[in-house]
Protein backbone atom coordinates (compact mmCIF):
# COMPACT_ATOMS: atom_id res chain seq x y z
CA UNK A 1 0.00 0.00 0.00
CA UNK A 2 2.75 2.45 1.02
CA UNK A 3 4.74 1.57 -2.10
CA UNK A 4 1.73 2.18 -4.36
CA UNK A 5 1.10 5.56 -2.70
CA UNK A 6 4.73 6.53 -3.34
CA UNK A 7 4.46 5.42 -6.98
CA UNK A 8 1.43 7.68 -7.42
CA UNK A 9 2.87 10.63 -5.49
CA UNK A 10 3.87 12.52 -8.70
CA UNK A 11 0.23 12.43 -9.85
CA UNK A 12 -0.97 13.67 -6.44
CA UNK A 13 1.59 16.52 -6.58
CA UNK A 14 0.70 17.56 -10.14
CA UNK A 15 -3.01 17.45 -9.32
CA UNK A 16 -2.35 19.61 -6.27
CA UNK A 17 -0.44 22.14 -8.37
CA UNK A 18 -3.35 22.34 -10.81
CA UNK A 19 -5.85 22.75 -7.97
CA UNK A 20 -3.86 25.56 -6.37
CA UNK A 21 -3.34 27.33 -9.72
CA UNK A 22 -7.03 27.03 -10.53
CA UNK A 23 -8.05 28.53 -7.19
CA UNK A 24 -5.52 31.38 -7.47
CA UNK A 25 -6.74 32.13 -11.00
CA UNK A 26 -10.35 32.06 -9.80
CA UNK A 27 -9.52 34.67 -7.17
CA UNK A 28 -8.42 37.13 -9.87
CA UNK A 29 -4.91 37.50 -8.46
CA UNK A 30 -3.33 36.67 -11.82
CA UNK A 31 -5.58 38.94 -13.88
CA UNK A 32 -3.02 41.79 -14.34
CA UNK A 33 -0.42 39.33 -15.64
CA UNK A 34 -3.00 37.67 -17.88
CA UNK A 35 -3.93 41.04 -19.37
CA UNK A 36 -0.26 41.71 -20.06
CA UNK A 37 0.00 38.33 -21.81
CA UNK A 38 -3.39 38.87 -23.56
CA UNK A 39 -4.69 35.59 -22.12
CA UNK A 40 -7.28 37.10 -19.77
CA UNK A 41 -10.14 36.00 -22.03
CA UNK A 42 -9.17 32.40 -21.28
CA UNK A 43 -9.35 32.86 -17.51
CA UNK A 44 -12.60 30.88 -17.14
CA UNK A 45 -11.21 28.12 -19.34
CA UNK A 46 -8.02 28.00 -17.28
CA UNK A 47 -9.99 27.62 -14.05
CA UNK A 48 -12.30 24.97 -15.49
CA UNK A 49 -9.53 22.89 -17.06
CA UNK A 50 -7.32 23.02 -13.97
CA UNK A 51 -10.08 22.01 -11.56
CA UNK A 52 -11.41 19.22 -13.77
CA UNK A 53 -7.97 17.77 -14.53
CA UNK A 54 -6.99 18.05 -10.85
CA UNK A 55 -10.13 16.17 -9.80
CA UNK A 56 -9.47 13.43 -12.37
CA UNK A 57 -5.84 13.23 -11.26
CA UNK A 58 -6.71 12.86 -7.56
CA UNK A 59 -9.34 10.23 -8.37
CA UNK A 60 -7.00 8.21 -10.60
CA UNK A 61 -4.06 8.40 -8.20
CA UNK A 62 -6.28 7.36 -5.27
CA UNK A 63 -7.66 4.35 -7.16
CA UNK A 64 -4.15 3.32 -8.22
CA UNK A 65 -2.99 3.59 -4.60
CA UNK A 66 -5.66 1.35 -3.07
CA UNK A 67 -5.96 -1.45 -5.64
CA UNK A 68 -3.59 -3.81 -7.38
CA UNK A 69 -2.92 -3.16 -11.07
CA UNK A 70 -5.15 -5.16 -13.39
CA UNK A 71 -5.37 -5.74 -17.13
CA UNK A 72 -8.84 -4.32 -17.66
CA UNK A 73 -9.64 -1.71 -20.31
CA UNK A 74 -10.17 0.82 -17.51
CA UNK A 75 -6.61 0.21 -16.31
CA UNK A 76 -5.05 0.28 -19.79
CA UNK A 77 -6.88 3.34 -21.11
CA UNK A 78 -7.17 5.43 -17.93
CA UNK A 79 -5.31 4.38 -14.79
CA UNK A 80 -1.99 3.45 -16.41
CA UNK A 81 -1.77 6.51 -18.62
CA UNK A 82 -3.14 9.18 -16.31
CA UNK A 83 0.26 10.29 -14.99
CA UNK A 84 1.70 10.97 -18.44
CA UNK A 85 -1.47 12.65 -19.66
CA UNK A 86 -1.57 15.08 -16.73
CA UNK A 87 2.13 15.88 -17.11
CA UNK A 88 1.70 16.67 -20.83
CA UNK A 89 -1.47 18.65 -20.16
CA UNK A 90 0.41 20.81 -17.65
CA UNK A 91 3.13 21.42 -20.23
CA UNK A 92 0.51 22.19 -22.91
CA UNK A 93 -1.23 24.67 -20.60
CA UNK A 94 2.09 26.34 -19.77
CA UNK A 95 2.93 26.66 -23.46
CA UNK A 96 -0.50 27.93 -24.56
CA UNK A 97 -1.05 30.36 -21.68
CA UNK A 98 2.49 31.52 -20.88
CA UNK A 99 5.34 30.48 -23.17
CA UNK A 100 3.66 31.30 -26.51
CA UNK A 101 2.35 34.71 -25.31
CA UNK A 102 5.79 35.60 -23.94
CA UNK A 103 7.40 34.63 -27.26
CA UNK A 104 4.84 36.82 -29.06
CA UNK A 105 5.66 39.81 -26.84
CA UNK A 106 9.43 39.38 -27.09
CA UNK A 107 9.46 38.88 -30.86
CA UNK A 108 7.18 41.90 -31.28
CA UNK A 109 9.63 43.99 -29.25
CA UNK A 110 12.54 42.74 -31.38
CA UNK A 111 10.77 43.42 -34.70
CA UNK A 112 12.15 46.98 -35.19
CA UNK A 113 15.69 45.70 -34.61
CA UNK A 114 15.61 42.58 -36.79
CA UNK A 115 13.13 43.79 -39.39
CA UNK A 116 10.52 41.03 -39.13
CA UNK A 117 8.22 39.33 -36.64
CA UNK A 118 10.08 36.16 -35.65
CA UNK A 119 6.97 34.63 -34.05
CA UNK A 120 5.13 34.62 -37.38
CA UNK A 121 8.03 34.02 -39.74
CA UNK A 122 9.74 31.27 -37.72
CA UNK A 123 6.31 29.84 -36.84
CA UNK A 124 7.09 29.89 -33.12
CA UNK A 125 3.55 28.94 -32.15
CA UNK A 126 2.33 26.22 -29.81
CA UNK A 127 3.04 23.54 -32.46
CA UNK A 128 6.78 24.18 -32.76
CA UNK A 129 7.19 25.21 -29.10
CA UNK A 130 5.45 22.02 -27.93
CA UNK A 131 7.70 19.87 -30.09
CA UNK A 132 10.82 21.68 -28.82
CA UNK A 133 9.73 21.37 -25.18
CA UNK A 134 9.14 17.64 -25.65
CA UNK A 135 12.59 17.18 -27.21
CA UNK A 136 14.18 19.22 -24.40
CA UNK A 137 12.49 17.17 -21.66
CA UNK A 138 13.38 13.76 -23.07
CA UNK A 139 17.01 14.74 -23.72
CA UNK A 140 17.64 16.37 -20.33
CA UNK A 141 15.69 14.97 -17.38
CA UNK A 142 14.20 12.14 -19.45
CA UNK A 143 10.64 10.84 -19.38
CA UNK A 144 9.66 9.98 -15.80
CA UNK A 145 8.65 6.34 -15.26
CA UNK A 146 5.11 7.28 -14.21
CA UNK A 147 4.61 9.23 -17.47
CA UNK A 148 5.84 6.60 -19.95
CA UNK A 149 2.48 4.95 -20.83
CA UNK A 150 0.75 8.33 -21.15
CA UNK A 151 3.39 9.70 -23.54
CA UNK A 152 2.61 6.83 -25.91
CA UNK A 153 -0.92 8.25 -26.34
CA UNK A 154 0.45 11.24 -28.28
CA UNK A 155 -0.11 9.76 -31.73
CA UNK A 156 -3.73 8.88 -30.97
CA UNK A 157 -4.37 12.43 -29.75
CA UNK A 158 -2.74 13.88 -32.87
CA UNK A 159 -5.13 11.81 -35.00
CA UNK A 160 -8.05 13.33 -33.12
CA UNK A 161 -6.66 16.77 -33.96
CA UNK A 162 -6.52 15.89 -37.67
CA UNK A 163 -10.20 14.85 -37.54
CA UNK A 164 -11.13 18.27 -36.16
CA UNK A 165 -9.15 19.87 -39.00
CA UNK A 166 -11.78 18.68 -41.48
CA UNK A 167 -14.40 21.11 -40.16
CA UNK A 168 -12.34 24.10 -41.32
CA UNK A 169 -12.71 23.52 -45.08
CA UNK A 170 -15.48 22.99 -47.65
CA UNK A 171 -16.06 21.98 -51.29
CA UNK A 172 -17.61 25.37 -51.99
CA UNK A 173 -14.31 27.05 -51.17
CA UNK A 174 -12.50 24.76 -53.60
CA UNK A 175 -15.08 25.46 -56.34
CA UNK A 176 -14.44 29.23 -56.05
CA UNK A 177 -10.67 29.01 -56.29
CA UNK A 178 -10.40 29.20 -60.04
CA UNK A 179 -9.11 26.97 -62.81
CA UNK A 180 -5.52 28.23 -62.61
CA UNK A 181 -5.12 27.56 -58.91
CA UNK A 182 -6.62 24.05 -59.03
CA UNK A 183 -4.56 22.87 -62.02
CA UNK A 184 -1.32 24.53 -60.93
CA UNK A 185 -1.52 23.36 -57.34
CA UNK A 186 -2.69 19.88 -58.36
CA UNK A 187 0.27 19.49 -60.70
CA UNK A 188 2.86 20.81 -58.26
CA UNK A 189 1.46 19.04 -55.20
CA UNK A 190 1.45 15.64 -56.89
CA UNK A 191 4.71 16.40 -58.71
CA UNK A 192 6.52 17.33 -55.51
CA UNK A 193 5.22 14.24 -53.72
CA UNK A 194 6.53 11.93 -56.44
CA UNK A 195 9.86 13.80 -56.72
CA UNK A 196 10.49 13.40 -52.97
CA UNK A 197 9.58 9.71 -53.13
CA UNK A 198 11.97 9.27 -56.06
CA UNK A 199 14.78 11.17 -54.31
CA UNK A 200 14.23 9.07 -51.20
CA UNK A 201 14.72 5.97 -53.31
CA UNK A 202 17.85 7.41 -54.98
CA UNK A 203 19.42 8.36 -51.63
CA UNK A 204 18.28 5.07 -50.04
CA UNK A 205 16.27 6.72 -47.27
CA UNK A 206 13.64 4.88 -45.20
CA UNK A 207 10.23 4.77 -46.85
CA UNK A 208 8.69 6.15 -43.67
CA UNK A 209 10.94 9.20 -43.90
CA UNK A 210 10.34 9.92 -47.58
CA UNK A 211 6.61 9.30 -47.20
CA UNK A 212 6.06 11.90 -44.53
CA UNK A 213 8.55 14.34 -46.10
CA UNK A 214 6.77 14.11 -49.46
CA UNK A 215 3.46 15.14 -47.87
CA UNK A 216 5.02 17.97 -45.88
CA UNK A 217 6.91 19.40 -48.89
CA UNK A 218 4.07 18.79 -51.34
CA UNK A 219 0.92 19.80 -49.50
CA UNK A 220 0.70 22.10 -46.52
CA UNK A 221 3.59 21.66 -44.12
CA UNK A 222 2.83 20.75 -40.52
CA UNK A 223 -0.81 19.71 -41.00
CA UNK A 224 0.08 17.31 -43.82
CA UNK A 225 3.01 15.94 -41.83
CA UNK A 226 0.79 15.13 -38.86
CA UNK A 227 -1.97 13.68 -41.05
CA UNK A 228 0.23 11.42 -43.17
CA UNK A 229 2.65 10.15 -40.50
CA UNK A 230 0.36 7.33 -39.26
CA UNK A 231 -0.40 6.29 -42.84
CA UNK A 232 3.28 5.64 -43.65
CA UNK A 233 4.18 4.69 -40.06
CA UNK A 234 6.68 7.54 -39.75
CA UNK A 235 8.77 7.83 -36.59
CA UNK A 236 8.60 10.82 -34.30
CA UNK A 237 12.03 12.10 -35.29
CA UNK A 238 11.11 11.81 -38.98
CA UNK A 239 8.14 14.09 -38.38
CA UNK A 240 10.43 16.54 -36.60
CA UNK A 241 12.93 16.54 -39.49
CA UNK A 242 10.10 17.22 -41.93
CA UNK A 243 8.77 20.16 -39.92
CA UNK A 244 12.28 21.58 -39.52
CA UNK A 245 12.99 21.25 -43.24
CA UNK A 246 9.72 22.96 -44.19
CA UNK A 247 10.27 25.91 -41.87
CA UNK A 248 13.93 26.35 -42.85
CA UNK A 249 13.17 26.28 -46.57
CA UNK A 250 10.22 28.65 -46.07
CA UNK A 251 12.35 31.22 -44.27
CA UNK A 252 14.74 31.41 -47.22
CA UNK A 253 11.87 31.62 -49.71
CA UNK A 254 10.26 34.43 -47.77
CA UNK A 255 13.23 36.68 -48.50
CA UNK A 256 14.18 35.36 -51.95
CA UNK A 257 10.72 35.30 -53.57
CA UNK A 258 9.93 39.07 -53.25
CA UNK A 259 13.39 40.00 -54.54
CA UNK A 260 13.12 37.76 -57.59
CA UNK A 261 9.53 38.84 -58.20
CA UNK A 262 10.50 42.50 -58.35
CA UNK A 263 13.57 41.79 -60.51
CA UNK A 264 11.42 40.21 -63.26
CA UNK A 265 8.58 42.73 -62.77
CA UNK A 266 5.87 40.25 -61.78
CA UNK A 267 2.39 41.68 -61.33
CA UNK A 268 0.33 41.21 -58.17
CA UNK A 269 -1.53 38.11 -59.37
CA UNK A 270 1.57 36.40 -60.75
CA UNK A 271 3.54 36.86 -57.55
CA UNK A 272 0.62 35.77 -55.38
CA UNK A 273 0.26 32.61 -57.47
CA UNK A 274 3.97 31.87 -57.25
CA UNK A 275 4.22 32.47 -53.50
CA UNK A 276 1.10 30.42 -52.79
CA UNK A 277 2.50 27.54 -54.85
CA UNK A 278 6.16 27.56 -53.83
CA UNK A 279 6.04 28.48 -50.10
CA UNK A 280 4.37 26.03 -47.71
CA UNK A 281 3.89 27.78 -44.38
CA UNK A 282 0.83 30.07 -44.37
CA UNK A 283 2.49 32.81 -42.32
CA UNK A 284 5.50 32.80 -44.64
CA UNK A 285 3.22 32.96 -47.70
CA UNK A 286 1.51 36.03 -46.24
CA UNK A 287 4.84 37.63 -45.27
CA UNK A 288 6.27 37.16 -48.77
CA UNK A 289 3.12 38.58 -50.39
CA UNK A 290 3.16 41.66 -48.15
CA UNK A 291 6.91 42.11 -48.67
CA UNK A 292 6.30 42.15 -52.43
CA UNK A 293 3.42 44.63 -52.22
CA UNK A 294 1.87 45.82 -48.97
CA UNK A 295 -0.49 48.20 -50.77
CA UNK A 296 -2.25 46.08 -53.40
CA UNK A 297 -4.26 43.65 -51.31
CA UNK A 298 -4.76 41.51 -54.44
CA UNK A 299 -1.27 40.01 -54.00
CA UNK A 300 -2.07 38.64 -50.57
CA UNK A 301 -5.52 37.43 -51.60
CA UNK A 302 -4.24 35.49 -54.61
CA UNK A 303 -1.44 33.95 -52.52
CA UNK A 304 -3.96 32.78 -49.94
CA UNK A 305 -6.22 31.36 -52.67
CA UNK A 306 -3.38 29.14 -53.87
CA UNK A 307 -2.44 28.31 -50.28
CA UNK A 308 -6.02 27.20 -49.53
CA UNK A 309 -6.11 25.07 -52.68
CA UNK A 310 -3.01 23.18 -51.56
CA UNK A 311 -4.57 22.38 -48.18
CA UNK A 312 -7.67 20.94 -49.83
CA UNK A 313 -5.54 18.40 -51.71
CA UNK A 314 -4.62 16.72 -48.42
CA UNK A 315 -7.18 13.84 -48.57
CA UNK A 316 -6.05 12.98 -52.12
CA UNK A 317 -2.40 12.84 -51.09
CA UNK A 318 -3.25 10.64 -48.10
CA UNK A 319 -4.90 8.15 -50.46
CA UNK A 320 -1.93 8.31 -52.88
CA UNK A 321 0.58 7.68 -50.09
CA UNK A 322 -1.55 4.90 -48.59
CA UNK A 323 -1.44 3.18 -51.99
CA UNK A 324 2.30 3.81 -52.38
CA UNK A 325 3.15 2.56 -48.89
CA UNK A 326 1.07 -0.58 -49.35
CA UNK A 327 2.83 -1.33 -52.64
CA UNK A 328 6.28 -0.64 -51.18
CA UNK A 329 5.46 -3.01 -48.33
CA UNK A 330 5.04 -5.81 -50.86
CA UNK A 331 1.29 -6.18 -50.43
CA UNK A 332 -1.09 -7.06 -53.23
CA UNK A 333 -3.22 -3.97 -53.69
CA UNK A 334 -6.92 -3.95 -54.35
CA UNK A 335 -9.58 -1.33 -53.70
CA UNK A 336 -10.40 -3.18 -50.50
CA UNK A 337 -6.82 -3.26 -49.19
CA UNK A 338 -6.14 0.40 -49.97
CA UNK A 339 -9.44 2.12 -49.22
CA UNK A 340 -11.08 -0.18 -46.70
CA UNK A 341 -8.34 -2.11 -44.91
CA UNK A 342 -5.42 0.31 -45.09
CA UNK A 343 -7.06 3.71 -45.34
CA UNK A 344 -6.69 5.18 -41.84
CA UNK A 345 -9.89 5.50 -39.86
CA UNK A 346 -8.97 8.93 -38.56
CA UNK A 347 -8.74 10.29 -42.13
CA UNK A 348 -12.27 9.00 -42.66
CA UNK A 349 -13.17 11.14 -39.65
CA UNK A 350 -11.47 14.11 -41.31
CA UNK A 351 -13.43 13.47 -44.51
CA UNK A 352 -16.70 13.10 -42.58
CA UNK A 353 -16.29 16.52 -40.97
CA UNK A 354 -15.16 17.93 -44.34
CA UNK A 355 -18.37 16.67 -45.99
CA UNK A 356 -20.50 17.92 -43.10
CA UNK A 357 -18.82 21.32 -43.40
CA UNK A 358 -19.42 21.30 -47.16
CA UNK A 359 -23.13 20.67 -46.54
CA UNK A 360 -23.27 23.82 -44.42
CA UNK A 361 -23.90 22.01 -41.12
CA UNK A 362 -21.34 24.08 -39.20
CA UNK A 363 -21.55 27.43 -41.02
CA UNK A 364 -22.42 28.71 -44.51
CA UNK A 365 -20.78 26.27 -46.96
CA UNK A 366 -18.73 29.00 -48.64
CA UNK A 367 -16.72 29.49 -45.45
CA UNK A 368 -13.00 28.94 -45.01
CA UNK A 369 -11.92 27.79 -41.55
CA UNK A 370 -15.39 28.70 -40.29
CA UNK A 371 -14.98 32.32 -41.32
CA UNK A 372 -17.35 33.98 -43.76
CA UNK A 373 -18.44 37.42 -44.93
CA UNK A 374 -21.89 38.80 -44.12
CA UNK A 375 -22.65 42.15 -45.77
CA UNK A 376 -26.38 42.06 -45.03
CA UNK A 377 -28.08 44.95 -43.25
CA UNK A 378 -28.26 44.51 -39.48
CA UNK A 379 -27.45 46.50 -36.37
CA UNK A 380 -24.49 44.28 -35.45
CA UNK A 381 -22.50 45.21 -38.55
CA UNK A 382 -22.87 48.99 -38.08
CA UNK A 383 -20.12 51.28 -36.89
CA UNK A 384 -20.79 53.03 -33.59
CA UNK A 385 -22.25 56.54 -33.36
CA UNK A 386 -18.87 57.86 -32.22
CA UNK A 387 -17.12 56.22 -35.17
CA UNK A 388 -19.73 57.60 -37.59
CA UNK A 389 -19.12 61.09 -36.19
CA UNK A 390 -15.37 60.69 -36.79
CA UNK A 391 -16.10 59.63 -40.36
CA UNK A 392 -18.56 62.51 -40.87
CA UNK A 393 -16.11 65.14 -39.63
CA UNK A 394 -13.26 63.75 -41.74
CA UNK A 395 -15.34 63.82 -44.93
CA UNK A 396 -16.71 67.29 -44.17
CA UNK A 397 -13.24 68.73 -43.56
CA UNK A 398 -11.65 66.99 -46.55
CA UNK A 399 -8.88 65.58 -44.37
CA UNK A 400 -8.97 62.19 -46.09
CA UNK A 401 -6.54 62.54 -49.00
CA UNK A 402 -4.51 60.31 -51.28
CA UNK A 403 -7.29 57.78 -51.95
CA UNK A 404 -8.20 56.46 -55.36
CA UNK A 405 -11.66 57.19 -56.73
CA UNK A 406 -12.93 53.71 -55.86
CA UNK A 407 -11.45 53.88 -52.36
CA UNK A 408 -13.08 57.24 -51.67
CA UNK A 409 -16.40 55.90 -53.01
CA UNK A 410 -16.21 53.04 -50.51
CA UNK A 411 -15.55 55.46 -47.64
CA UNK A 412 -18.45 57.69 -48.73
CA UNK A 413 -20.77 54.69 -48.90
CA UNK A 414 -19.64 53.55 -45.43
CA UNK A 415 -20.60 56.99 -44.14
CA UNK A 416 -23.93 56.85 -45.95
CA UNK A 417 -24.97 53.36 -44.82
CA UNK A 418 -23.06 53.20 -41.50
CA UNK A 419 -21.84 49.72 -42.49
CA UNK A 420 -20.27 47.77 -45.31
CA UNK A 421 -23.07 46.54 -47.55
CA UNK A 422 -24.29 46.41 -51.11
CA UNK A 423 -26.73 48.92 -52.55
CA UNK A 424 -30.00 48.91 -50.64
CA UNK A 425 -31.98 48.94 -53.90
CA UNK A 426 -30.27 45.66 -54.93
CA UNK A 427 -30.98 43.80 -51.69
CA UNK A 428 -33.37 41.38 -53.44
CA UNK A 429 -30.63 40.38 -55.87
CA UNK A 430 -28.38 38.44 -53.48
CA UNK A 431 -25.52 37.91 -55.92
CA UNK A 432 -25.28 41.56 -57.03
CA UNK A 433 -25.81 42.84 -53.48
CA UNK A 434 -23.06 40.60 -52.07
CA UNK A 435 -20.63 41.36 -54.90
CA UNK A 436 -21.00 45.12 -54.38
CA UNK A 437 -20.57 44.83 -50.60
CA UNK A 438 -17.47 42.64 -50.92
CA UNK A 439 -15.95 45.04 -53.44
CA UNK A 440 -16.40 47.92 -50.99
CA UNK A 441 -14.87 45.84 -48.21
CA UNK A 442 -11.84 45.14 -50.45
CA UNK A 443 -11.37 48.86 -51.09
CA UNK A 444 -11.41 49.62 -47.35
CA UNK A 445 -8.92 46.80 -46.75
CA UNK A 446 -6.63 48.26 -49.41
CA UNK A 447 -6.75 51.63 -47.61
CA UNK A 448 -5.72 49.96 -44.35
CA UNK A 449 -2.90 48.05 -46.09
CA UNK A 450 -1.60 51.24 -47.71
CA UNK A 451 -1.75 53.06 -44.37
CA UNK A 452 0.15 50.25 -42.66
CA UNK A 453 2.81 50.37 -45.38
CA UNK A 454 3.20 54.15 -44.92
CA UNK A 455 1.82 54.96 -48.39
CA UNK A 456 -1.12 56.85 -46.90
CA UNK A 457 -1.40 59.03 -43.85
CA UNK A 458 -4.79 58.72 -42.22
CA UNK A 459 -5.52 59.46 -38.58
CA UNK A 460 -5.50 56.65 -36.00
CA UNK A 461 -9.19 57.42 -35.33
CA UNK A 462 -10.08 56.98 -39.00
CA UNK A 463 -8.01 53.80 -39.21
CA UNK A 464 -9.94 52.48 -36.21
CA UNK A 465 -13.27 53.23 -37.89
CA UNK A 466 -12.27 51.34 -41.05
CA UNK A 467 -10.84 48.40 -39.10
CA UNK A 468 -14.01 48.06 -37.05
CA UNK A 469 -16.22 48.29 -40.13
CA UNK A 470 -14.26 45.51 -41.86
CA UNK A 471 -14.19 43.40 -38.72
CA UNK A 472 -17.97 43.65 -38.33
CA UNK A 473 -18.70 41.86 -41.60
CA UNK A 474 -16.30 39.02 -40.81
CA UNK A 475 -18.14 36.29 -38.92
CA UNK A 476 -16.98 33.09 -37.28
CA UNK A 477 -18.94 29.89 -36.84
CA UNK A 478 -19.18 29.08 -33.13
CA UNK A 479 -19.21 25.37 -33.94
CA UNK A 480 -16.07 25.56 -36.07
CA UNK A 481 -14.43 27.77 -33.44
CA UNK A 482 -15.13 25.13 -30.77
CA UNK A 483 -13.81 22.32 -32.97
CA UNK A 484 -10.74 24.42 -33.78
CA UNK A 485 -10.08 25.01 -30.08
CA UNK A 486 -10.26 21.26 -29.52
CA UNK A 487 -7.89 20.71 -32.44
CA UNK A 488 -5.41 23.20 -30.98
CA UNK A 489 -5.36 21.38 -27.63
CA UNK A 490 -5.06 17.98 -29.29
CA UNK A 491 -2.10 19.21 -31.35
CA UNK A 492 -0.51 20.97 -28.37
CA UNK A 493 -0.76 17.82 -26.24
CA UNK A 494 0.18 15.38 -29.01
CA UNK A 495 3.22 17.25 -30.28
CA UNK A 496 4.69 17.49 -26.78
CA UNK A 497 4.41 13.71 -26.52
CA UNK A 498 5.83 13.39 -30.03
CA UNK A 499 8.84 15.51 -29.05
CA UNK A 500 9.40 13.31 -26.01
CA UNK A 501 10.01 10.39 -28.34
CA UNK A 502 12.86 12.15 -30.19
CA UNK A 503 16.20 11.29 -28.61
CA UNK A 504 19.66 12.72 -29.29
CA UNK A 505 20.71 9.38 -30.73
CA UNK A 506 17.88 9.46 -33.25
CA UNK A 507 18.67 13.07 -34.19
CA UNK A 508 22.37 12.33 -34.81
CA UNK A 509 21.53 9.24 -36.85
CA UNK A 510 19.44 11.25 -39.28
CA UNK A 511 22.27 13.12 -40.92
CA UNK A 512 21.31 15.82 -43.39
CA UNK A 513 19.40 13.73 -45.90
CA UNK A 514 15.90 15.07 -45.09
CA UNK A 515 17.21 18.61 -45.58
CA UNK A 516 18.97 17.65 -48.82
CA UNK A 517 15.90 15.93 -50.28
CA UNK A 518 13.59 18.71 -49.09
CA UNK A 519 15.94 21.37 -50.48
CA UNK A 520 16.21 19.75 -53.91
CA UNK A 521 12.46 19.19 -54.25
CA UNK A 522 11.66 22.67 -52.88
CA UNK A 523 14.05 24.47 -55.23
CA UNK A 524 12.77 22.41 -58.17
CA UNK A 525 9.15 23.27 -57.36
CA UNK A 526 9.92 26.97 -56.81
CA UNK A 527 11.85 27.19 -60.09
CA UNK A 528 9.34 25.33 -62.26
CA UNK A 529 6.34 27.11 -60.74
CA UNK A 530 8.08 30.44 -61.38
CA UNK A 531 8.24 29.80 -65.14
CA UNK A 532 4.78 28.21 -65.31
CA UNK A 533 3.21 31.18 -63.50
CA UNK A 534 4.93 33.66 -65.82
CA UNK A 535 3.68 31.67 -68.81
CA UNK A 536 0.09 30.96 -67.74
CA UNK A 537 -1.00 33.52 -65.16
CA UNK A 538 -1.76 37.04 -66.34
CA UNK A 539 -3.13 40.05 -64.48
CA UNK A 540 -6.56 38.60 -63.85
CA UNK A 541 -8.67 38.28 -60.75
CA UNK A 542 -9.22 34.69 -59.70
CA UNK A 543 -12.69 33.89 -58.38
Amino acid sequence: MTSRVQDNMPVFIMSGILLVYGLITMSGALLPMMKYLSTHKTMDLQVTMCLIVAAIGFAGATINSVRDPKRTLFDRFFLQIIGGIIMMLILAMAIRWYLEPVVKIWTKALEPAIGFNAYKILNLNYVVLGLLVGVLVTNTIGIPKFAGPGVKCARFVLKMGVIMLGARYSFAELAKLGVYSIWLIGFFVLGTVFVVLWLGHIFKQPKTMTGVLSAGMGVCGVSATVAVAPVVKAKSEEMAYTIGTILSFGILCMFIFPTVGKMVDMNAVQFGAWAGTGILNSAQVAAAALAFDAVDIKTLKVAEIFNITRVLFLPIIVLVLATWFGKESGQKLTFKTVVIDKFPIFILGFLLLFFMSSMGLFSPPQHYKGKFIDVSYNDRTQVTDEEWTTLDEALASGSITGLSESQMAAVVDLHKQRQIAGNFADRDNNKLFSTTGRARMAELESILAADKAGRLDISPEMSGVLQHAVKQVHKKSKTVTTLTDCMIWFFAFGLIGLGMQITKKAIFQAGGWPLVIGGISGVLKATLSFFVVLWLVKDVVLH
